[in-house]
């Protein structure tokens, strides 16, 4: 970025929305990402409810998004600003990595979720990987999130007529994508080329609608493609 103006520099930067209804929380995070190559704070909210408008007039990249706040938690906040056309990333903010809160985030459309304690370096990694477009969670770690849910809060499969959509192959891959597996081990175990398994997944993600593989990782269980005992160990 050499030669570059402070100007050009602000332009090319990463734009990060903060919501959190504790204003010291937001300050500190603020602080934290300003100080940051490549990132830049555009603005703050206090509440989900305001966040739609914020987006709509400062044009972030990414959001990170308090999911227990007082009047729209962020939940619903990431439902609505994942489901408007060319929405930016949310990554949801969370006090416990096995909150209940953190598998609806994820379902809602948020691409990942960080610890509010996460030290500097490792949040702002998070907000540069999401913003390369990658997925924040690991299949891996998304997949003990939920066997942490789904332990806990046992229940019958839901119903899924969209999965009715998939060729056997792509209803398999769907359940070794859930299960850990990356690309290439998925071609590994079934004898193809990764090219291949990379195509699938996009299949499986575009007739399903949904946005990731962590969103597919969130559906195989609750559809109950694959189970909690199913699960190799990683």
């Amino acid at each position: 970025m050499a030669g570059l103006t402070v100007a050009d520099r602000a332009e090319q930067a990463t734009r990060v929305l903060i919501v959190d209804d504790d204003a010291l929380v937001r300050a500190g995070l603020s602080m934290m990402l300003d100080g940051a190559d490549g990132i830049v704070v555009v603005g703050e909210a206090s509440d989900g409810d305001q966040v739609c408008a914020a987006v709509d007039a400062l044009a972030p990249d990414v959001v990170l998004m308090d999911l227990r706040m007082p009047r729209m938690n962020g939940v619903t906040a990431t439902r609505r600003v994942t489901g408007r056309p060319h929405p930016p990333e949310v990554i949801a903010l969370t006090t416990f990595d096995t909150d209940e809160n953190v598998l609806r985030a994820l379902r809602a459309g948020a691409s990942g979720f960080l610890l509010k304690d996460a030290p500097p370096e490792q949040l702002v990694a998070g907000i540069r990987v999401i913003a390369n477009g990658d997925s924040l969670l690991s299949p891996s770690v998304t997949r003990r999130l939920i066997e942490c849910f789904v332990r806990d809060h046992p229940r019958a499969p839901a119903a899924a007529p969209q999965l009715d959509e998939l060729t056997a192959r792509e209803l398999e891959i769907l359940g070794l994508v859930a299960r850990g597996l990356s690309n290439a081990e998925i071609a590994e175990q079934l004898v193809v080329s990764a090219t291949t398994v990379k195509t699938h997944v996009g299949r499986v993600l575009s007739k399903l609608g949904l946005r990731d593989r962590v969103q597919a990782v969130v559906l195989a269980y609750e559809t109950g493609v694959v189970s909690a005992g199913q699960i190799a160990p990683s």
